[in-house]
Order: C-alpha cells, then sequence, then structure tokens
C-alpha cells in the first residue's frame, strides 16, 4: 500500500513543521512499519519536512530484497546501524536537515549521545510522539486489518466451543493452546498477547496465566484473547459457565454486562476518556463492587495491543472518530469468580462499530 503509507507521511510532514523542524529521525520499528511498511527488524527513516525526495529509508543487506518490495516508493540505504548512518546524512546535508527531531521517548542516553557526536554540526531536539499522534486515529487500511483480526478471533473462540475444545478435565493450558492454534487456522500470524484461560477462583485474578489446573463444572471460564493480522491486534474476553450457572454468578455476569453496555454507549467522538470509564463504573459502584474494579476501563489498540488512548479515571484526552478502543469492566469476587466481557470497537459519530462479535450473553457449555 504505497499510497497509503505515503498519505501517512505526508501527514507526519505537517507536524514536523508544527514542531519547528526540518526532520525527522524515526527510530522505532513499529512506526516505521506505518509509515513505510516494512516489516524487518533493523531500519530507521529520516523524514523531511517539506519533500518527499530528501526522505530516506535505511536498513542492513539482509532486507535487500525486502526492502524493494516493501518500501518501494523511498531511497533506500544499505548500512547495518541504520540510525547512524541518517544521522550522518543529516549532518552532511546540514543546509536541508539543520533541525532534527527524535523520537526521544524510544531513544536511550547512550543512544542520544551517539546519535548526537555522529550528527554535530545540526541540532538535535527532542520531538516526543509525533508519530504515535498520527496513529491515534485509524485510516480505512488499519480498519480492515483490526476487522479482520477480530473476526480470526470470533472464529477461534466458535469453533473451540463447537468442536468441544473447552470442557470439563481440560486444563487451562490446554484450552488455551487450543485457542491460539485455531486463531493461527483462521488467518492470525500469533497472538495478540499471552492468552488468559482462567476457570473457577481464578477468573477472579485479573491477569491470570493459564495452568494445569483442570476446568470443572460450575465453573465461571474467563477466556482473554486476541489475533493479529497485518501487523494489527484484536482483544477480546468473554466469561462462559460449564454446566448451569448458580444465582450470584448469573448476577455477576448481568452485573457487568450492564456496565459494558454503559461503557460502549458513552464511546463517541468528543468523549473524556475519564468519562467514559465513569460510565461503566458507576453501574459496579451503585451494585457496591466499585472495589472489585481495579483496573481501566479499557486502551487503544493497532499495531500494539496496548496503546494511547488510556480509557481510565486518571486518563487524560478526549476520544475522535476513527480511534480504536476497548472496553472491558470486571468484577473479580477473590476466592470465588469473576467476570469480564471486553470489545474492540471503533470510534464513530453515533454509535461505535464494535469490532469482536462473539455474543455477549451468558454462554452455557
Amino acid at each position: 500500500m504505497p499510497e497509503t503509507h505515503a498519505a501517512r507521511r505526508t501527514a507526519l510532514r505537517s507536524l514536523i513543521r508544527e514542531s519547528g523542524l526540518d526532520a525527522l529521525l524515526v527510530t522505532d520499528l513499529l512506526n516505521i512499519r506505518y509509515l513505510t511498511g516494512f516489516t524487518g527488524s533493523n531500519a530507521a527513516l529520516l523524514v523531511h519536512a517539506e519533500a518527499e525526495d530528501r526522505t530516506l529509508f535505511c536498513t542492513d543487506g539482509r532486507y535487500t530484497t525486502q526492502s524493494e518490495v516493501q518500501v518501494p516508493d523511498l531511497q533506500r540505504v544499505l548500512d547495518r546501524a541504520s540510525a547512524a548512518a541518517l544521522a550522518r546524512h543529516a549532518a552532511a546535508n546540514a543546509a536541508d536537515y539543520g533541525r532534527t527531531g527524535f523520537e526521544s521517548q524510544h531513544v536511550s542516553v547512550e543512544q542520544y549521545e551517539t546519535t548526537r557526536k555522529i550528527a554535530e554540526g545540526i541540532e538535535l531536539r527532542r520531538a516526543p510522539n509525533l508519530v504515535e499522534r498520527l496513529r491515534l486515529v485509524k485510516d480505512q487500511a488499519e480498519i480492515e486489518a483490526l476487522r479482520m483480526a477480530c473476526a480470526a478471533a470470533d472464529r477461534a473462540l466458535s469453533g473451540l466451543i463447537e468442536h468441544g475444545d473447552l470442557r470439563v478435565g481440560r486444563t487451562e493450558r490446554e484450552v488455551a493452546r487450543a485457542l491460539e492454534n485455531r486463531m493461527l487456522d483462521h488467518g492470525s500470524s500469533g497472538a495478540s498477547f499471552e492468552s488468559i484461560v482462567a476457570a473457577g477462583p481464578n477468573s477472579a485474578i485479573p491477569h491470570h496465566r493459564p495452568t494445569d489446573r483442570p476446568l470443572a463444572k460450575g465453573d465461571f471460564v474467563k477466556l482473554d484473547f486476541g489475533a493479529i493480522i497485518d501487523g494489527y491486534h484484536s482483544d477480546m474476553t468473554r466469561t462462559l459457565v460449564l454446566g448451569e450457572p448458580a444465582d450470584w454468578q448469573r448476577e455477576l455476569y448481568e452485573l457487568v454486562h450492564r456496565a459494558q453496555a454503559a461503557g460502549l454507549a458513552a464511546v463517541l467522538p468528543g468523549a473524556e476518556v475519564s468519562a467514559v470509564d465513569k460510565a461503566a463504573r458507576e453501574v459496579i459502584e451503585r451494585a457496591g463492587h466499585g472495589e472489585r474494579f481495579s483496573h481501566g476501563l479499557g486502551h487503544g489498540v493497532g499495531l500494539q495491543v496496548h496503546e494511547a488512548p488510556s480509557l481510565a479515571t486518571t486518563g487524560v484526552g478526549t476520544l475522535s472518530a476513527g480511534m480504536a478502543v476497548t472496553v472491558e469492566p470486571g468484577v473479580y469476587l477473590a476466592g470465588r469468580g469473576g467476570v469480564r466481557i471486553e470489545d474492540t470497537l471503533i470510534v464513530r459519530d453515533g454509535t461505535g462499530e464494535v469490532l469482536t462479535l462473539s455474543t455477549k450473553e451468558l454462554v452455557v457449555v
């Protein structure tokens, strides 16, 4: 998608100029992927504020062929020390790159000192999060990748249930392995993160890691997982029950379901991220379980499974149309069990577009 990547670089150039810079040295590999499509393990990008023909991409000889295919529209430099090579180029052409920003949030002090010495003769300025500001709002190509990643996760969960992979006697680890394999079968390049399978009392641990505990009749089973398509992550949580649920399980599930619905309804352009968290949290607090909802309501998702914005009581900022976020309230009763329900959705005018389509009715297996 050279046109898509070129459009992103054009948008970045506006931010570079607004920051009073002549260029930006991009060294974070995810940001480089976003701006060029390159997926290798070593690269740097020097984006000029005015001219695409003065924007340079650098990688090493291992990626000669790959970079020709993935980055056909930029001048390429081959050098193992990619960032140093581009800093050296900027210093040699100080008239064009006199004030060059760098991604200070991704650069160590030692890396900065090394680059500063190489780039003597130009002014290196901290320029954090310029690319991340663009990544906040997803373009159509990103939304389609997210939609496909969510669909792969939906199909994996459906297959897990329909083929009996989620049953009494199987261990949490076995279920997690089966779930991840099914996501691979549906086109995922890997799991978005280590899948959470938490059964019985373990479901009350928000980020439980799967163990050899067998699933038992009457257990809540909390599944938090995601697929990756074209580098984009999905994130979904569903909580099921093995056998006929007890009254307390139905009540707890219904509470979290209502809280999640309130959170989803609050996801609107212009909404304060803290207000979205509050909309869901108040439902749980009114039921007397406020202390048992121990994490933020959600987060951005994209090339990283956790990225800006943060939907939390301490979150700062507002939502914009095109952002991709999760909404995932939970209530956790220590020693008994817990419920979390999570969707990935796109912020839209009116109503958010939910991408994770698995049912949120209480599924009894």
